[in-house]
């Protein structure tokens, strides 16, 4: 099962405000809205895509937590883009420049930014092709660095501004390299 697609007629469109009072009564999904107003409901994930997201997420974490370079997200965390859409990636990371130029009340809500670095990890239930689209989205966006990481293909997708995806075949390790440095994670366990 590949996500939901609610299309909504085009002269509908949320402001930030709508759009977290949907998110807010609806806890139980997880939504992302595209730049052109589509409402994207996520399916949720299956026990093994739940622990590969959890130890990406405490990698991330402990990196973060020891380098103190910039602020680390999980998958609950919304973006607003440049273009518009507000997606929620696997994982995430946004540079402590960046974060501080944010006011207390922007931190509260949807982040008006894209992040340095973000993780998309294919589900089971994920389209390939959706996750790919969304992945160019972040970095027309300004992503500096992502990683789609695909366990049934045991392939791992990354993306750099200017450049085409470099594709990894049964990489046992990832390298967050300038824009998270000395950021390294295993990947024997996400990728088996």
């Amino acid at each position: 099962m590949t996500a939901l697609t609610l299309q909504l007629p085009p002269n509908l469109k949320f402001t930030d405000e709508e759009f977290a009072q949907i998110v807010a009564v609806n806890k139980e999904l997880r939504l992302e809205l595209t730049a052109e107003g589509e409402l994207i409901i996520m399916a949720p994930t299956g026990g093994e895509t739940g622990n590969r997201n959890f130890e990406l997420y405490l990698d991330l974490g402990v990196w973060n937590r020891q380098n103190k370079l910039g602020k680390a997200f999980d998958s609950s965390t919304g973006f607003k883009l440049p273009n518009g859409a507000t997606r929620s990636p696997d994982a995430s990371w946004v540079k402590i420049e960046r974060w501080d130029t944010l006011t207390l009340e922007q931190r509260k809500k949807f982040l008006p930014l894209c992040p340095d670095f973000a993780i998309e990890l294919r589900s089971e239930s994920d389209d390939l092709e959706e996750i790919r689209a969304k992945m160019r989205e972040y970095i027309t966006n300004g992503l500096r660095l992502g990683w789609l990481i695909n366990p049934q293909d045991k392939q791992v997708e990354i993306y750099r501004p200017h450049q085409a995806p470099e594709i990894l075949q049964s990489p046992t390790s990832l390298s967050g390299e300038d824009v998270l440095p000395g950021f390294v994670v295993n990947l024997q366990q996400i990728l088996a």
